[in-house]
């Protein structure tokens, strides 16, 4: 009797037309004020209000609470946690702006000029402290203040000290009280914040921008060139506008080696390294390697590429698809990659996935003896790179997912039905071409659904795994 193994290889395939979105899923007002009670009733008893802060880089967690994200400025939203009111500090340019934000009349706007760009009027504005004390902020009061990370014991005594917060806004909260304690945790925890556990709707957003990114990889993978720049190929991605979580990342040579540069006018050559990214809100989508037809047509050194790196990651990509799903360790998913590729060749040294929201990269249940259970609701990332610093260079497939139970889905099917259906599409091309065995809880995402060509100028050319 014998054993069957199964195994990568590579094969002709026809990757299908998943379509594309005829609109854009809106969140609702009454989603927005959830959120305010979720954090209200996570926050009592801990802390008497709650500043958040944002800037353009880092505008998840202001955002994920009022659907206003800081253009040109900064801006601080401050939570009463015991009572009803709710304020948003904005710089000159934001207090227009703020009508974007669903829930603007439940918002009461301050005008704080300091968080307007330099040289721009600073005479209308209340000192800071003033404003503090204007909402009720005294020395009797416990105040949380959340940024965009948050610290443990492993890096400092007294993580709930750390503040990645502006100091000015940190060292006046302090002047005031003494008990002022990091509350980014409470959005960003890797199973108990608030922004890890999405609603339909959001999710419906998410595969929303993920169609979008995919799609333009896909697009840049199936369209590019030797002899185009490489701003000519970026130019492939055909996006249509929608905001950016990380910057556009495309490069070839000796440039693709570094992993994170954007275009540039550089000519693209037949047998370069290669490798593009697209990042939106809710969505990333990556692809990296050889900008050749065939195995042929590589270097000698490395003519074992496919067997030594190409067809292990790939058959550790499919171990990790086909073990996620709800209440699953993250150590259970980090063995799943590094039981394949754990050796020091492979270079696997970050998380080998992980959360992601309006930010690109949210927090991650998945390393090793994590304990974390992976919920319904959450939005995966699968993102497992390759770091080998050899000649080898790399391979790589970064395409997201969620994580939904039976109330989940059933929201899906009746309210977003033309996501819906680009979701059973993929999953079919998935487990009948690719022969990858997903959890009925996997919603994939992305548009190029799990197809990995290890030699971008034969797209069709991609792995599959089969039995022998």
């Amino acid at each position: 009797m014998f054993l069957m193994v199964r195994r990568a290889e590579l094969a002709e395939l026809v990757l299908p037309e998943f379509g594309y979105p005829s609109n854009q899923p809106k969140l609702s007002k009454v989603l927005f004020q959830n959120r305010l009670i979720k954090l209200r009733e996570k926050s009592q008893g801990v802390f008497d209000y709650i500043l958040v802060y944002g800037d353009r880089e880092h505008m998840a967690n202001i955002s994920y609470l009022t659907g206003y994200d800081p253009r040109f400025e900064e801006a601080l939203f401050i939570v009463d946690i015991d009572g009803d009111k709710q304020w948003i500090l904005v710089g000159n340019e934001g207090i227009g702006y703020l009508e974007t934000s669903p829930i603007r009349e439940n918002i009461c706007p301050i005008l704080y000029q300091p968080f307007s760009l330099l040289s721009q009027d600073r005479s209308k504005s209340k000192p800071l402290k003033q404003i503090f004390n204007d909402v009720g902020i005294n020395q009797n009061n416990s105040i949380g203040i959340a940024g965009w990370k948050y610290f443990t014991n492993e890096e400092t005594p007294k993580p709930e000290k750390w503040i990645e917060s502006p100091s000015y806004i940190v060292d006046t909260v302090r002047s005031i009280t003494s008990e002022v304690a990091n509350a980014t945790q409470i959005f960003m925890h890797q199973t108990e914040g608030l922004r890890v556990i999405n609603e339909p709707e959001q999710l419906a957003l998410m595969e929303y921008a993920a169609t979008l990114t995919s799609q333009a990889v896909r697009n840049v993978i199936f369209g590019i060139k030797p002899n185009l720049s490489e701003h000519q190929a970026a130019q492939l991605m055909n996006l249509n506008g929608y905001p950016h979580s990380v910057h556009t990342m495309l490069s070839t040579g000796t440039r693709a080696w570094i992993g994170l540069p954007s275009p540039s006018d550089k000519i693209i050559q037949k047998g370069e390294a290669f490798t593009v990214a697209v990042g939106l809100w809710g969505a990333l989508n990556c692809r990296a390697g050889w900008l050749l037809e065939h195995e042929s047509e590589l270097p000698s050194k490395i003519s074992d590429y496919l067997e030594k790196l190409a067809k292990p990651y790939f058959e550790a990509s499919v171990s990790w698809l086909e073990t996620v799903r709800i209440n699953i360790s993250g150590h259970e998913l980090y063995r799943s990659v590094h039981d394949i590729i754990g050796d020091s060749f492979y270079g696997v040294k970050l998380n080998p996935g992980h959360q992601i929201g309006l930010d690109e990269w949210v927090n991650s249940p998945i390393y090793e003896k994590s304990t974390d259970r992976i919920k319904s609701g959450m939005a995966l990332q699968l993102d497992i790179i390759p770091a080998t610093g050899s000649e080898y260079f790399t391979i790589n497939i970064e395409d997201g997912l969620a994580i939904a139970d039976k109330k989940i889905i059933n929201h899906f099917t009746e309210y977003f039905p033309e996501a819906w259906e680009r979701i059973i599409k993929r999953r079919d091309y998935m487990t009948d071409c690719l022969g990858i065995k997903l959890q009925p809880e996997v919603l994939p995402f992305s548009n190029l659904a799990g197809h990995l060509p290890p030699f971008i100028l034969n797209p069709n050319r991609a792995f599959r795994m089969v039995e022998r």
